[in-house]
């Protein structure tokens, strides 16, 4: 793999998507810079890269434009597979806040087991929903699903 195949940036359209409070948009600007800092992101057909990637909503779907030396593709994908664990993600993250502020340490663990936990399963769905289309190794694939949770959260 070439060491080009990787993101350079990452927009989002924020007409098309919710508006953030302030700690949602702070949430959303942590994942992006993560997710620039370290990925491996190999779009299907693409020579090489690096790739600008623009997040945007399209009829209810989240839109993938990414463009690239001598290629530009986009790849809409219906979240309704992944509600589930975007929700349940987002209620064991407050679960996790609240464990923080006043749990033992035992308790804490083991929310933050379980929010792994299902941190890997959103990654592993969101890999395999965009199969064929954009290959992600396990930590692009967990730092996309941070994001993508971002995207969706509300204040």
């Amino acid at each position: 793999m070439s060491a080009s195949h990787r993101l350079k940036s990452v927009e989002i359209d924020a007409a098309t998507l919710p508006a953030p409070t302030a700690e949602i948009d702070h949430q959303r600007r942590v994942a992006i810079f993560d997710l620039v800092e370290q990925n491996s992101f190999i779009p299907e057909g693409a020579e090489g890269g690096p790739y600008a990637l623009k997040l945007s909503s399209q009829d209810n779907r989240l839109a993938f434009d990414i463009v690239g030396p001598e290629f530009s593709r986009t790849h809409v994908l219906s979240l309704s597979p992944m509600k589930t664990v975007i929700r349940d993600y987002a209620l064991i993250c407050e679960s996790y806040y609240e464990a923080l502020r006043g749990s033992s340490p035992s308790q804490i663990e083991s929310v933050d087991m379980g929010r792994r936990g299902l941190h890997n399963e959103g990654a592993e769905l969101l890999k395999s929903r965009l199969e064929g289309k954009v290959e992600l190794d396990q930590e692009t694939a967990r730092r996309l699903f941070t994001l993508v949770c971002a995207l969706y959260r509300r204040g």
